[in-house]
Protein backbone atom coordinates (compact mmCIF):
# COMPACT_ATOMS: atom_id res chain seq x y z
CA UNK A 1 0.00 0.00 0.00
CA UNK A 2 1.44 3.37 -0.96
CA UNK A 3 -0.82 6.33 -0.34
CA UNK A 4 1.94 8.88 -0.95
CA UNK A 5 3.21 10.00 -4.36
CA UNK A 6 6.61 8.70 -5.37
CA UNK A 7 9.53 10.98 -4.59
CA UNK A 8 13.28 10.55 -4.32
CA UNK A 9 13.17 12.53 -1.10
CA UNK A 10 11.91 9.87 1.29
CA UNK A 11 12.60 12.09 4.29
CA UNK A 12 10.21 14.77 3.02
CA UNK A 13 7.55 12.14 2.44
CA UNK A 14 8.02 10.96 6.03
CA UNK A 15 7.58 14.52 7.32
CA UNK A 16 4.39 14.90 5.28
CA UNK A 17 3.07 11.56 6.54
CA UNK A 18 3.64 12.52 10.19
CA UNK A 19 2.07 15.95 9.71
CA UNK A 20 -1.06 14.42 8.19
CA UNK A 21 -1.27 11.75 10.89
CA UNK A 22 -1.11 14.30 13.68
CA UNK A 23 -3.65 16.61 12.04
CA UNK A 24 -6.07 13.67 11.90
CA UNK A 25 -5.40 12.74 15.53
CA UNK A 26 -5.76 16.40 16.57
CA UNK A 27 -9.22 16.85 15.10
CA UNK A 28 -10.12 13.42 16.45
CA UNK A 29 -10.22 14.69 20.06
CA UNK A 30 -13.38 16.83 19.69
CA UNK A 31 -14.98 14.42 17.20
CA UNK A 32 -14.58 11.47 19.57
CA UNK A 33 -15.77 13.52 22.56
CA UNK A 34 -18.94 14.27 20.60
CA UNK A 35 -19.33 10.62 19.57
CA UNK A 36 -18.87 9.36 23.14
CA UNK A 37 -22.00 11.27 24.13
CA UNK A 38 -23.90 8.67 22.12
CA UNK A 39 -21.81 5.47 21.98
CA UNK A 40 -19.94 3.59 24.78
CA UNK A 41 -16.13 3.84 24.72
CA UNK A 42 -15.21 0.19 24.18
CA UNK A 43 -17.84 -0.26 21.47
CA UNK A 44 -16.32 2.69 19.63
CA UNK A 45 -12.78 1.44 20.26
CA UNK A 46 -13.50 -2.11 19.10
CA UNK A 47 -15.22 -1.13 15.84
CA UNK A 48 -12.65 1.59 15.18
CA UNK A 49 -9.78 -0.89 15.01
CA UNK A 50 -11.56 -4.06 13.96
CA UNK A 51 -13.18 -2.25 11.03
CA UNK A 52 -9.87 -0.74 9.93
CA UNK A 53 -8.20 -4.15 10.25
CA UNK A 54 -10.78 -5.72 7.92
CA UNK A 55 -10.15 -3.01 5.32
CA UNK A 56 -6.38 -3.61 5.53
CA UNK A 57 -6.66 -7.40 5.26
CA UNK A 58 -6.92 -7.68 1.42
CA UNK A 59 -3.80 -5.53 1.05
CA UNK A 60 -1.72 -7.50 3.56
CA UNK A 61 -2.99 -11.09 3.40
CA UNK A 62 -0.08 -12.25 1.23
CA UNK A 63 2.59 -10.77 3.48
CA UNK A 64 1.54 -11.24 7.11
CA UNK A 65 4.50 -13.33 8.29
CA UNK A 66 6.27 -12.01 11.41
CA UNK A 67 9.55 -13.41 12.75
CA UNK A 68 9.27 -15.28 16.02
CA UNK A 69 11.67 -12.95 17.81
CA UNK A 70 9.55 -9.89 16.89
CA UNK A 71 6.20 -11.08 18.24
CA UNK A 72 6.83 -9.89 21.79
CA UNK A 73 7.71 -6.39 20.61
CA UNK A 74 4.68 -6.36 18.31
CA UNK A 75 2.35 -7.36 21.14
CA UNK A 76 3.87 -4.78 23.51
CA UNK A 77 3.67 -1.92 21.02
CA UNK A 78 0.09 -2.87 20.15
CA UNK A 79 -0.93 -3.06 23.81
CA UNK A 80 0.52 0.33 24.68
CA UNK A 81 -0.15 2.08 21.36
CA UNK A 82 -3.77 0.96 21.06
CA UNK A 83 -5.13 -0.63 24.25
CA UNK A 84 -3.53 1.74 26.79
CA UNK A 85 -3.47 4.80 24.56
CA UNK A 86 -7.07 4.60 23.37
CA UNK A 87 -8.60 3.40 26.65
CA UNK A 88 -7.21 6.31 28.66
CA UNK A 89 -7.82 8.73 25.79
CA UNK A 90 -11.53 7.86 25.66
CA UNK A 91 -11.82 7.87 29.47
CA UNK A 92 -10.15 11.27 29.58
CA UNK A 93 -12.62 12.66 27.05
CA UNK A 94 -15.49 11.77 29.41
CA UNK A 95 -14.17 14.14 32.10
CA UNK A 96 -11.98 16.83 30.52
CA UNK A 97 -12.26 19.23 27.55
CA UNK A 98 -11.07 17.72 24.28
CA UNK A 99 -8.60 20.55 23.66
CA UNK A 100 -6.65 19.41 26.73
CA UNK A 101 -5.86 16.01 25.21
CA UNK A 102 -3.42 17.06 22.46
CA UNK A 103 -1.67 19.63 24.66
CA UNK A 104 -1.11 17.04 27.40
CA UNK A 105 -0.03 14.53 24.75
CA UNK A 106 2.72 17.02 23.96
CA UNK A 107 4.44 15.67 27.07
CA UNK A 108 5.20 12.70 24.85
CA UNK A 109 8.48 14.16 23.51
CA UNK A 110 9.88 14.29 27.05
CA UNK A 111 9.39 10.55 27.49
CA UNK A 112 10.28 9.87 23.86
CA UNK A 113 13.54 11.77 24.21
CA UNK A 114 14.53 9.80 27.31
CA UNK A 115 13.57 6.48 25.71
CA UNK A 116 15.47 7.33 22.51
CA UNK A 117 18.64 8.09 24.48
CA UNK A 118 18.63 5.23 27.00
CA UNK A 119 16.80 2.53 25.02
CA UNK A 120 17.54 3.25 21.36
CA UNK A 121 20.99 4.74 22.10
CA UNK A 122 20.43 7.78 19.89
CA UNK A 123 22.71 10.81 20.28
CA UNK A 124 22.21 12.93 23.40
CA UNK A 125 21.25 16.62 22.99
CA UNK A 126 21.12 18.29 26.44
CA UNK A 127 19.48 21.47 25.10
CA UNK A 128 16.64 19.40 23.67
CA UNK A 129 16.13 17.87 27.10
CA UNK A 130 15.91 21.32 28.72
CA UNK A 131 13.36 22.41 26.16
CA UNK A 132 11.21 19.33 26.59
CA UNK A 133 11.25 19.71 30.38
CA UNK A 134 9.94 23.28 29.99
CA UNK A 135 7.22 21.86 27.77
CA UNK A 136 6.41 19.33 30.47
CA UNK A 137 5.99 22.12 33.02
CA UNK A 138 3.44 23.66 30.66
CA UNK A 139 1.60 20.35 30.53
CA UNK A 140 1.40 20.22 34.34
CA UNK A 141 0.00 23.76 34.37
CA UNK A 142 -2.81 22.56 32.11
CA UNK A 143 -3.37 19.39 34.13
CA UNK A 144 -3.62 21.39 37.35
CA UNK A 145 -5.67 24.33 36.07
CA UNK A 146 -9.02 22.90 37.30
CA UNK A 147 -7.61 22.83 40.86
CA UNK A 148 -6.59 26.49 40.64
CA UNK A 149 -9.93 27.52 39.14
CA UNK A 150 -12.55 25.31 40.79
CA UNK A 151 -10.80 22.93 43.16
CA UNK A 152 -10.28 19.20 42.70
CA UNK A 153 -12.83 17.86 40.22
CA UNK A 154 -13.28 15.34 37.44
CA UNK A 155 -11.27 17.40 34.97
CA UNK A 156 -8.08 16.62 36.88
CA UNK A 157 -8.80 12.89 36.58
CA UNK A 158 -9.52 13.31 32.87
CA UNK A 159 -6.24 15.19 32.40
CA UNK A 160 -4.32 12.45 34.19
CA UNK A 161 -5.96 9.90 31.91
CA UNK A 162 -4.70 11.94 28.94
CA UNK A 163 -1.17 11.81 30.38
CA UNK A 164 -1.33 8.01 30.69
CA UNK A 165 -2.63 7.87 27.12
CA UNK A 166 0.35 9.92 25.94
CA UNK A 167 2.78 7.59 27.70
CA UNK A 168 1.21 4.63 25.91
CA UNK A 169 1.70 6.37 22.56
CA UNK A 170 5.37 7.00 23.32
CA UNK A 171 6.07 3.35 24.19
CA UNK A 172 4.32 2.42 20.94
CA UNK A 173 6.65 4.71 18.97
CA UNK A 174 9.79 3.37 20.65
CA UNK A 175 8.88 -0.29 20.17
CA UNK A 176 7.73 0.31 16.60
CA UNK A 177 11.06 1.95 15.80
CA UNK A 178 12.82 -1.31 16.65
CA UNK A 179 10.97 -3.52 14.15
CA UNK A 180 9.40 -1.29 11.51
CA UNK A 181 12.41 -1.51 9.19
CA UNK A 182 11.74 -5.26 8.80
CA UNK A 183 8.12 -5.15 7.61
CA UNK A 184 5.79 -2.98 5.50
CA UNK A 185 3.90 -0.36 7.50
CA UNK A 186 0.56 -1.83 6.42
CA UNK A 187 1.49 -5.27 7.85
CA UNK A 188 2.49 -3.88 11.24
CA UNK A 189 -0.62 -1.72 11.28
CA UNK A 190 -2.81 -4.76 10.51
CA UNK A 191 -1.37 -6.83 13.36
CA UNK A 192 -1.54 -3.90 15.78
CA UNK A 193 -5.21 -3.38 14.98
CA UNK A 194 -6.00 -7.08 15.35
CA UNK A 195 -4.23 -7.34 18.70
CA UNK A 196 -5.84 -4.13 19.91
CA UNK A 197 -9.29 -5.32 18.82
CA UNK A 198 -8.88 -8.55 20.78
CA UNK A 199 -8.05 -6.63 23.97
CA UNK A 200 -11.20 -4.52 23.57
CA UNK A 201 -13.44 -7.50 22.72
CA UNK A 202 -14.52 -8.56 26.26
CA UNK A 203 -15.49 -5.00 27.20
CA UNK A 204 -17.25 -4.52 23.86
CA UNK A 205 -19.33 -7.68 24.44
CA UNK A 206 -20.24 -6.44 27.94
CA UNK A 207 -21.41 -3.08 26.57
CA UNK A 208 -23.38 -4.74 23.78
CA UNK A 209 -25.22 -7.06 26.17
CA UNK A 210 -25.94 -4.47 28.87
CA UNK A 211 -26.24 -1.13 27.06
CA UNK A 212 -27.44 -2.16 23.57
CA UNK A 213 -25.80 0.93 22.03
CA UNK A 214 -27.07 0.41 18.47
CA UNK A 215 -30.65 0.81 19.63
CA UNK A 216 -30.01 4.49 20.35
CA UNK A 217 -27.12 5.41 18.03
CA UNK A 218 -27.48 8.69 16.12
CA UNK A 219 -25.32 10.88 13.87
CA UNK A 220 -22.81 11.52 16.68
CA UNK A 221 -22.08 7.81 17.11
CA UNK A 222 -21.92 7.12 13.38
CA UNK A 223 -19.55 10.07 12.88
CA UNK A 224 -17.23 8.64 15.51
CA UNK A 225 -17.30 5.18 13.92
CA UNK A 226 -16.69 6.35 10.34
CA UNK A 227 -14.00 8.87 11.32
CA UNK A 228 -12.38 6.37 13.68
CA UNK A 229 -12.21 3.51 11.18
CA UNK A 230 -11.21 5.35 8.00
CA UNK A 231 -9.14 8.27 9.22
CA UNK A 232 -8.04 8.10 12.85
CA UNK A 233 -7.18 4.38 12.65
CA UNK A 234 -6.61 3.25 9.06
CA UNK A 235 -5.04 6.39 7.57
CA UNK A 236 -3.32 7.98 10.58
CA UNK A 237 -1.69 4.85 12.05
CA UNK A 238 -0.43 3.77 8.63
CA UNK A 239 0.96 7.25 7.93
CA UNK A 240 2.61 7.35 11.36
CA UNK A 241 4.16 3.89 11.09
CA UNK A 242 5.39 4.61 7.56
CA UNK A 243 6.87 7.99 8.48
CA UNK A 244 8.54 6.60 11.60
CA UNK A 245 10.74 4.42 9.39
CA UNK A 246 12.40 7.41 7.77
CA UNK A 247 13.35 9.69 10.67
CA UNK A 248 14.93 9.49 14.14
CA UNK A 249 12.66 8.71 17.09
CA UNK A 250 13.62 12.02 18.75
CA UNK A 251 12.14 13.97 15.82
CA UNK A 252 8.80 12.18 15.98
CA UNK A 253 7.83 13.93 19.21
CA UNK A 254 7.87 17.33 17.54
CA UNK A 255 4.88 16.43 15.40
CA UNK A 256 2.70 16.04 18.49
CA UNK A 257 2.65 19.85 18.65
CA UNK A 258 0.47 19.97 15.54
CA UNK A 259 -2.40 18.24 17.34
CA UNK A 260 -3.48 21.09 19.67
CA UNK A 261 -3.94 23.53 16.79
CA UNK A 262 -6.07 21.07 14.84
CA UNK A 263 -8.10 20.21 17.96
CA UNK A 264 -8.85 23.84 18.85
CA UNK A 265 -10.03 24.63 15.31
CA UNK A 266 -12.70 21.91 15.63
CA UNK A 267 -13.46 21.89 19.39
CA UNK A 268 -14.33 25.56 19.79
CA UNK A 269 -17.14 25.68 17.19
CA UNK A 270 -18.25 22.02 17.51
CA UNK A 271 -18.35 21.65 21.31
CA UNK A 272 -18.30 25.27 22.48
CA UNK A 273 -15.12 24.71 24.46
CA UNK A 274 -13.25 27.77 25.70
CA UNK A 275 -9.58 28.59 26.20
CA UNK A 276 -8.62 29.99 29.63
CA UNK A 277 -5.63 32.14 30.57
CA UNK A 278 -4.03 29.21 32.39
CA UNK A 279 -4.51 27.05 29.29
CA UNK A 280 -2.78 29.72 27.19
CA UNK A 281 0.06 29.99 29.74
CA UNK A 282 0.60 26.25 29.72
CA UNK A 283 0.46 26.16 25.92
CA UNK A 284 3.08 28.91 25.66
CA UNK A 285 5.40 26.88 27.89
CA UNK A 286 4.75 23.75 25.83
CA UNK A 287 5.45 25.40 22.49
CA UNK A 288 8.25 27.57 23.91
CA UNK A 289 10.07 24.42 24.89
CA UNK A 290 10.35 23.48 21.22
CA UNK A 291 12.19 26.68 20.36
CA UNK A 292 14.46 26.48 23.39
CA UNK A 293 15.26 22.88 22.52
CA UNK A 294 16.76 23.85 19.19
CA UNK A 295 17.22 27.61 19.45
CA UNK A 296 15.82 28.13 15.98
CA UNK A 297 12.39 28.27 14.42
CA UNK A 298 13.19 26.04 11.48
CA UNK A 299 12.95 22.93 13.63
CA UNK A 300 9.20 23.22 13.14
CA UNK A 301 8.05 20.18 11.10
CA UNK A 302 6.53 22.32 8.33
CA UNK A 303 9.90 23.92 7.69
CA UNK A 304 11.53 20.50 7.62
CA UNK A 305 9.11 19.55 4.88
CA UNK A 306 10.03 22.61 2.83
CA UNK A 307 13.68 21.65 3.11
Amino acid sequence: MNFLPYSKNQHSQAILALILANIIWGIGSPIFKLALQNIPPFTLAFFRFFGAMLILFPFTVSNLWIKKEDWFKLIVLSFFGITVNITFFFLGLKYAPSINAPIIASAGPVFLYLFSIFYLHEKNHPKVLIGTIISLIGVFVIIGQPILKEGLDGQVLGNLFFLLSALGAVIHAVMMKQINSKYPASVLTFWSFLIGSLTFLPFFILEMTTLHPFNTIDNRGWLGLVFGILLSSLAAYWLFDWGLKKIAAQEVGLFYYIDPIAAAVIAIPLLGETISLLFVTGSILVFGGIFIAEGRLHYHPLHKLSR
